[in-house]
């Protein structure tokens, strides 16, 4: 048997992006974990439903932007209150991109990820 465990991202600001998690879709922290050097932190992010988890790594010594290529990479998330988070997201401006004729729009987080909003069917 296989599942899905966890998806992974580099953030260069630990607090920004755990904050804006938290605001942005109501994630909330289920784990932490951090060596006794400090050079790097993982906080897992879960939406209080499913067991899939956002590991967010932050890394000590990184000071440059992640180059994220072209982002032809997303998280997708699926909501039964897909209007209510699409005015929370328009409040926030951080909606980078929107396709009204799939019923779906994208949101970035401050290190440039994008993360799908699809409505549930």
């Amino acid at each position: 048997m296989l599942k899905f465990a966890h998806f992974n991202f580099n953030v260069l600001d630990l607090d920004k992006s755990i904050e804006f998690y938290k605001k942005a879709l109501g994630l909330v922290i289920v784990r932490e974990f951090e060596p006794e050097d400090h050079s790097f932190k993982l906080v897992y992010l879960g939406d209080q439903t499913t067991g899939f988890t956002l590991e967010l790594t932050w890394l000590r010594d990184r000071t440059e932007a992640y180059n994220l290529g072209e982002c032809e990479f997303h998280l997708a998330f699926e909501t039964d209150q897909y209007q209510e988070f699409y005015e929370r997201h328009k409040e926030m401006g951080c909606i980078a991109f929107e396709n009204p004729a799939m019923g779906i729009y994208f949101i970035t987080d401050p290190d440039g990820y994008w993360i799908e909003m699809v409505p549930a069917k």
